[in-house]
């Protein structure tokens, strides 16, 4: 019997970001029946505690503990490697990874070398305060050598609004605000924006962004995943 890599993914951090990662390994990958789809265990986990939160020091309870004991389940069920469905939470990769001795995929790198691969020079990055202020995007564009910009504290309390009170609360995004901030990125001659929250991910899918300046984290991830299984990749269109 032939064995496929499973992949085990981390996450509930939101659930409707988990579940359209679920999706979009689905639609991305090149299958003509259920047994070429990728083999995935999901762990939900929706009471982990929020890690903007956290990392911005609103409060105490970390989601660390949370995510490795849910990694460690993982790996004891037989899973091949790991995805994390949350951005910010990768401020933890490098813990959670040791944790394990399995790979946990690391969406912040994939999604910068993604961006540059695309001839992307100056990149704009929308992503949680959490993520902004521990420079996680920020130092791996560094590391790339690739131009960056972050918004100022004005525009990036809009985008936390859009974030928590339209998207996580289950309403629309306020897509007049987002516009807003996607003028301010062109003023600054970004040529592209990394959508580095998963729930900035399903205003591009509902808004139907395009994808020449809209680099997706979530689509991003979905593809690697789908290459480390060892399952086709669809083409895109």
């Amino acid at each position: 019997m032939k064995k496929e890599k499973t992949v085990g993914v981390l996450g509930g951090l939101g659930p409707m970001a988990t579940v359209y990662f679920y999706e979009l390994v689905v639609e991305m990958t090149e299958a003509s029946k259920d047994q070429e789809h990728v083999d995935m265990i999901v762990v939900n986990r929706a009471t982990t505690p929020d890690r903007t939160a956290y990392i911005v020091g609103e409060s105490d309870d970390s989601p660390l503990d949370y995510i490795v004991e849910d990694a460690k389940r993982l790996e004891s069920i037989g899973v091949d490697f790991l995805v994390l469905t949350c951005n910010t939470a990768h401020y933890f990769h490098k813990k959670i990874n040791d944790s394990v001795d399995i790979q946990l995929l690391n969406m912040i790198e994939e999604t910068v070398d993604y961006a540059i691969g695309q001839n992307h020079k100056k990149i704009g990055i929308l992503a949680t305060t959490g993520n902004i202020k521990t420079g996680l995007y920020q130092d791996m564009c560094k590391t790339k050598e690739v131009d960056y910009y972050v918004l100022d504290d004005e525009n990036q309390e809009k985008i936390m609004k859009i974030i928590y009170e339209d998207v996580k609360a289950g309403k629309a995004a306020d897509m007049n605000m987002f516009n807003e901030i996607i003028d301010v990125l062109k003023e600054n001659n970004c040529d592209c924006a990394i959508l580095g929250c998963t729930e900035l991910s399903l205003i591009k899918r509902d808004e139907k962004l395009p994808d020449e300046f809209f680099v997706d984290s979530s689509e991003v991830l979905a593809m690697n995943t789908i290459v480390k299984s060892g399952r086709k990749l669809k083409k895109r269109v």
